[in-house]
C-alpha cells in the first residue's frame, strides 16, 4: 500500500524528548517499529494480562482482559491503516498503549483512585498512561521513561480529541515536552481511537453473552444487529449456537470497520499533508453519521444490560472498595510499600500522594486483592462474577 500524503512519516519524525546514542546492533526498524517494540517489551504491557477489561478478576480463561484487548485492538487498528495508507507501526503502537494507564480493576479501580486524589489533582487513566510511558516504566540507564517519539506521546495524549484543559499529570508533561495538546492527533491516532470502539463495542458483546449477562434476544432489538444475524442465520442454518454468535461478532467488526474505511476515504478529500489532519478543526477517522447513530444505540443497550447490570456494579463497588482501603492504608503508614518505593517516597503533597496513586495504579486486580489481604487479613468476597 503506498503511504498517504498526510500520514505520519518514520523519517520525518520530531523525535524523542531524551538524546540517545543508539547501538546500531539492534536491528534496522523504523523510528515507530522501535516504539511498538519498547512498549511490547516494557513490564506496563505486561501487567495488562491481569487487569479488568469488563469482568473483573475473571475466573474463566476466555474472558478478556486488557491484554487481550490491547492485542485485538491492533489488529483492527492496522488492518484500517493499512486500507488508509497509513504508518501501521505507529497505529499498532498506539493501540497497545492506549490501555497501560488503567489501574486495577478497570474504571472502578480508576474511580476509587479519583475520589482517593480528589485534594491532590485527580486521577486518569489516559494521562496515566502518559506519566507510566514518559517516567515511570524506566528500563534505561541514560533516560527517563520510554523515551517514545514525539508522535507516538501526542497521539496518545488526544487520541479521542483536543484536550483543552489537561489533568495535573498531562499538564506536566506536556510542560517537559509540549505535545501541541489543543491541535487533533494524527489519523493514526484517530484510527486508533475509533479502532478501541469498534474492538469493545463487539467483544464485549461477545463476553457479555458468554457470561450470560447479555439476552441475544435483547439484543436484536437493535435492527443493524438484527439484520447481521438474520444473515448468519441464513448462511449456517444447521451451525451451533455459539459458532454463530462468533460469526455475528466477526459480521459485527466487519461492518464497522467497512464503514470507517469509507467515510474516512471520504472525509480526507482536500487534506494533502499531516499539518493539515492537525488543523482539520475535527475527526476525520469516525463512522458514518448514520452508523454513529447506530452505534450509540448499541453503547446505550450495553451500559444498560452489561457495564450497570446490578451484578456488575455490586462487583465494581468491592473493587472500588479494595483500591480505597489499600489507597489509606499507604497514605497511613508508608512503611507498607515496598521498599523501592518507600525509599523515592516524596516528604510533601501532593507528590506523596501521586507517587502513591502511581505504584497503586500499576498494580493488576490479583495483586490488588492480595495487597489487601496482606493488609487487613482479608479481601472483599465475590471480587469476581464469572
Amino acid at each position: 500500500m503506498t503511504r498517504a500524503p498526510y500520514a505520519a512519516d518514520p523519517t520525518a519524525s520530531r523525535g524523542r524528548e531524551f538524546l540517545e546514542n543508539r547501538d546500531s546492533t539492534r536491528g534496522p526498524r523504523s523510528e515507530f517499529q522501535r516504539d511498538r517494540d519498547r512498549i511490547i517489551h516494557s513490564i506496563s504491557f505486561r501487567r495488562l494480562r491481569s487487569k479488568t477489561q469488563v469482568f473483573i478478576a475473571p475466573d474463566g480463561d476466555h474472558y478478556r482482559t486488557r491484554l487481550t484487548h490491547s492485542l485485538e485492538v491492533a489488529q483492527i487498528g492496522r488492518v484500517i491503516a493499512r486500507t488508509l495508507g497509513l504508518d501501521e507501526d505507529l497505529t499498532e503502537a498506539l493501540c497497545l498503549a492506549h490501555d497501560i494507564g488503567h489501574p486495577p480493576f478497570g474504571h472502578a479501580g480508576e474511580k476509587a483512585l479519583s475520589l482517593a486524589m480528589e485534594k491532590h489533582g485527580g486521577f486518569d487513566h489516559n494521562a496515566q498512561s502518559l506519566r507510566t510511558l514518559m517516567r515511570l516504566e524506566s528500563p534505561y540507564c541514560d533516560h527517563e521513561g520510554l523515551n517514545l517519539t514525539w508522535e507516538l506521546l501526542e497521539g496518545l495524549a488526544k487520541h479521542n480529541g483536543p484536550v483543552e484543559e489537561p489533568s495535573w499529570a498531562l499538564a506536566e508533561l506536556d510542560a517537559d515536552y509540549p505535545l501541541a495538546l489543543r491541535k487533533h492527533p494524527s489519523l493514526e491516532a484517530q484510527v486508533a481511537a475509533i479502532a478501541d470502539d469498534i474492538a469493545y463495542d463487539n467483544h464485549d458483546i461477545d463476553d457479555g453473552l458468554r457470561a450470560g449477562f447479555i439476552d441475544l434476544d435483547e439484543l436484536l432489538t437493535l435492527d443493524f444487529v438484527a439484520d447481521q444475524w438474520r444473515m448468519v442465520e441464513k448462511r449456517f442454518p444447521g451451525a451451533q449456537r455459539e459458532r454463530q454468535l462468533r460469526e455475528l461478532v466477526r459480521g459485527q467488526i466487519g461492518l464497522m470497520v467497512n464503514d470507517v474505511i469509507e467515510h474516512t476515504r471520504k472525509a480526507v478529500s482536500g487534506i494533502e499533508t499531516l499539518d493539515d489532519v492537525h488543523g482539520a478543526g475535527k475527526m476525520l477517522a469516525t463512522f458514518s453519521p448514520g452508523f454513529a447513530q447506530s452505534e450509540r444505540k448499541l453503547k446505550n443497550f450495553m451500559y444498560e444490560k452489561l457495564y450497570y447490570h446490578p451484578e456488575q456494579l455490586s462487583t465494581a463497588e468491592k473493587a472500588r472498595d479494595v483500591v480505597s482501603r489499600i489507597y489509606a492504608a499507604y497514605e497511613q503508614d508508608a512503611s507498607l510499600l515496598p521498599h523501592d518505593w518507600h525509599a523515592t517516597l516524596p516528604e510533601s503533597e501532593p507528590a506523596r500522594s501521586r507517587h502513591v496513586a502511581d505504584y497503586i495504579a500499576g498494580m493488576t486486580d490479583r495483586y490488588a486483592i492480595d495487597q489487601c489481604a496482606r493488609i487487613y487479613g482479608s479481601a472483599p468476597a465475590g471480587l469476581s462474577n464469572v
